[in-house]
């Protein structure tokens, strides 16, 4: 049986006071309880690098939901490794850095809540 979701797309200015849209946001479409502060930490680690905008991407399969952050400067260590990650690897089922390095991802799954 194929799966199916939805996804959602939105540029936010990489300013620290978008980080209350983002959660709202998020939260506004997502039922995951942990949804709001994954994407908060993932938003901050991605502003931290001096992009110009952050690009917020939700994607929802089955019992799974992906959170995305990127920018356009790449993540240095200390951003994608620091304190943010301690909190999104905790509350996700996976995580890590997108392939060009310039964003941040987490998985939230809800099949374990069942």
């Amino acid at each position: 049986m194929p799966e199916t979701g939805q996804s959602w797309r939105l540029e936010f200015k990489a300013h620290p006071a978008e980080a209350h849209r983002v959660r709202q946001w998020v939260g506004s479409r997502l039922e995951h309880p942990d949804a709001p502060q994954v994407a908060n930490e993932l938003f901050v680690s991605v502003l931290a690098t001096g992009t110009q905008t952050v690009e917020m991407t939700l994607s929802t399969a089955d019992s799974r939901t992906q959170l995305t952050a990127a920018g356009s400067v790449e993540l240095k260590i200390h951003h994608s490794h620091g304190p943010g990650f301690l909190i999104v690897s905790a509350l996700s089922s996976q995580s890590g850095v997108t392939t060009d390095g310039k964003g941040m991802w987490a998985l939230l799954s809800t099949k374990d809540k069942a």
